[in-house]
């Protein structure tokens, strides 16, 4: 599948999820390190948002600025959410600015790097969405093979990040689902 496609799809994927967040959901913890519903929102539409400002030309404290800075509308939060996926969709989908360098907070990138942190970032965070809001999320099967396909070079040292939790538990057998695999990796214990 192609990575647009695939920003598209973690994209409604998630949108559906967030389409259930009620302004009494966004104080309930999830199992991200320290965040809430709110926090988690917050830096997805901020992410979003940022992607959008660095494929555009915006330096690095540009974009730190906008990632950090959004507040979450407890009255709008899927129109908040679609808002800013449409945004990201455009930014992201053209493949002409692909090979384009950007200021991303962590490092200079190329753009298709960036559209693939965003596709591993909606597809991981819909799945936490949903466990926070006691929801079961399937994660699409196709956006799972590519988020995998995507983490194969950083697997073997995935858990020392500092982004991704504790990273592999060692406990998940290499014939256990994908998706298990996946959440696993990304330090989620389902």
């Amino acid at each position: 599948m192609d990575r647009p496609t695939a920003l598209t799809i973690a994209a409604d994927q998630f949108s559906g999820v967030a389409a259930a967040v009620t302004a009494a959901d966004l104080d309930r913890p999830t199992d991200c390190d320290g965040w809430t519903v709110r926090d988690l929102l917050a830096h997805v539409v901020g992410g979003s948002e940022m992607a959008v400002a660095v494929v555009g030309g915006a330096d690095r404290e540009t974009a730190i600025a906008v990632a950090t800075g959004v507040v979450v509308d407890p009255d709008d939060v899927a129109g908040q959410v679609r808002t800013a996926f449409v945004a990201q969709t455009a930014a992201l989908s053209d493949p002409a600015v692909h090979d384009r360098i950007v200021q991303h907070p962590a490092m200079d990138m190329p753009v298709a790097q960036l559209l693939g942190f965003r596709i591993t970032d909606l597809t991981v965070h819909a799945w936490d969405l949903g466990r926070a809001l006691g929801v079961e999320v399937a994660l699409d099967p196709r956006l799972v093979e590519v988020v995998w396909e995507d983490l194969q070079p950083m697997l073997p040292f995935i858990g020392s990040t500092g982004v991704f939790g504790d990273g592999p538990s060692g406990t998940v057998a290499d014939d256990a689902p994908l998706e298990q695999r996946l959440l696993d990796a990304l330090g989620r214990r389902p």
